[in-house]
Formats: C-alpha cells, sequence, structure tokens
C-alpha cells in the first residue's frame, strides 16, 4: 500500500526505483559523458573513415554504400549492446549480493517486480540519450539517408532491452561472478566482431551465414542500416524486430520470477 508521501508526490513505486539510479549516476555521470560524446565520433573516424578510405581504394562501395554509410548504424547499436550487458551482470549481482541494495529496497514499499522495473527503464533512460547523441553524430559525418534515420534512438533502447532484461534475470540467480568473464568472451565479443557489423553477410562463408542471423546482434544490426538508408524489405524487418522485442518480453518475464525468488521467496 503506498503512503501518503507517495501519493502526494505521485509517482509509481517502479518510479522511484528508477530515481534511484538516476540520482546514483547523477554522482558519477562526469566520467561517462565525454566517453558518451567523443567515442562514436572516434569510432567512426577510426573504421568509418580511416578504415573505409583503405576500403573505397581497394573495393569500391559495400552493399552499394561507402563503408562509413555501411558501418554507422551497426557501431550505434553495438554500443546499445554493450551498455545492456555493461549494466546488467556486475552491478545486478553487487545489489542481490555484494552490496545488497536491492534488499534494502524491498525492504521499502517496493516490490521486487518495481526493483526490476526501475532497473531496465533506467538502463533504457540511457540508452535513449545515448542513441541520440550517436545519431547526431552519424549525421554530422553525413551517413543518414532518411527520415527514419530518426528511429535510431528507439532502436538504441530496444537493443539494449534485448540484451539487459535477459541478463538482469540471469545475473540475479547467480551466486558469483565466475561466468561473467566468460560470457564476455566467448558471447558478447564474438557477437560484436561477427553479427555482420563490420562486413555484410555476403562475405561469410556459406555454411556460417544462417548462425550469424542467428545471432541477436545482427538483428538489430539490418534495422539500424534499414533506418538509416530508409530501405529495407517490411517482413525482414518485422522479424529482425520480433527478435528483439520477443528478447525484451522473455526477458522481463523470466526476470519478474528470478528477482523475487532472489529477494522474497
Amino acid at each position: 500500500m503506498e503512503t501518503p508521501l507517495e501519493n502526494r508526490a505521485g509517482w509509481a513505486r517502479w518510479q522511484r526505483a528508477w530515481w534511484y539510479h538516476a540520482m546514483q549516476y547523477g554522482q558519477t555521470w562526469r566520467g561517462s559523458v565525454a566517453g558518451s560524446v567523443l567515442f562514436p565520433i572516434f569510432y567512426l573516424a577510426a573504421m568509418g573513415v580511416g578504415v573505409g578510405h583503405l576500403v573505397s581504394a581497394h573495393t569500391g562501395l559495400v552493399q552499394g554504400q561507402t563503408y562509413l554509410h555501411f558501418i554507422a548504424p551497426s557501431l550505434l547499436v553495438t554500443t546499445a549492446m554493450q551498455l545492456g550487458e555493461g549494466e546488467s551482470l556486475w552491478p545486478v549481482l553487487a545489489a542481490v549480493k555484494w552490496v545488497r541494495t536491492y534488499h534494502a529496497a524491498v525492504s521499502t514499499p517496493l516490490e521486487p517486480e518495481d526493483v526490476l522495473a526501475g532497473k531496465l527503464t533506467w538502463v533504457a533512460t540511457r540508452s535513449l540519450a545515448g542513441g541520440i547523441v550517436y545519431t547526431i553524430v552519424i549525421g554530422a559525418f553525413g551517413a543518414l539517408h532518411s527520415w527514419w534515420a530518426l528511429t535510431l534512438p528507439l532502436l538504441s533502447v530496444l537493443t539494449t532491452l534485448a540484451f539487459a532484461a535477459p541478463l538482469v534475470a540471469y545475473a540475479t540467480t547467480a551466486e558469483s561472478d565466475a561466468s561473467f568473464p566468460t560470457l564476455y568472451r566467448f558471447a558478447f565479443v564474438p557477437m560484436f566482431l561477427f553479427s555482420a557489423t563490420f562486413f555484410p553477410v555476403a562475405s561469410y562463408p556459406g555454411y556460417l551465414r544462417p548462425l550469424v542471423q542467428l545471432v541477436p546482434l545482427y538483428h538489430a544490426v539490418a534495422l539500424g542500416r534499414a533506418a538509416a538508408v530508409g530501405a529495407g524489405a517490411p517482413a525482414a524487418l518485422a522479424a529482425h524486430l520480433l527478435v528483439l522485442v520477443a528478447l525484451t518480453v522473455a526477458g522481463v518475464l523470466v526476470g519478474r520470477r528470478t528477482i523475487r525468488r532472489r529477494l522474497v521467496d
């Protein structure tokens, strides 16, 4: 039951959980804001312009685009993926086991589901802000050719949640972080390198192409490129979107059970 203070404030319980993360980030934002602005510029300058010059000189266009245009949207969604995994493994395990801030939260009127919702909405908030910055930088490099590019920040949010929701659900079941480096080395790093991020699917050996197309990040990359140029088969785009939405929904549903089991049951 909500207290009179909560009624006067007009905030739902999950919004209070979101505010906790916002206030915590308010103490450390200076250490990340520069990177959030400068890293997109550095990545696009190094990969899109530097490597892109070599690609153009030797092979010409990539799928009818310059290499800068080809790689820019994929860098946005890979950054969104990295935010999702970075905010959902060690920070969540710390909150349920080491620092136990989530246990403290559920000793108040907050329910475990409110803690989960606050965490995911905060991660989505950061992803939206980062996606807006990245989209502006990509536009400044001249790599956007459609009004559909305005959806790139929303795609950043969906990509982050598609990774964050399942990983939060997993992290709330962990007793140690022993498996986290393994996930990073053998899941996230290969996914970053081999999801048609830096070269098209057609460049892979035939037997690898179906495997690449099963990787979650591949679907985000495909949607990002389609949004940047305003082209793509509707059925294929719907399938890519469905994969990311399904991962998010599944992660939330499982996470509601795992976080309640960890904090209450």
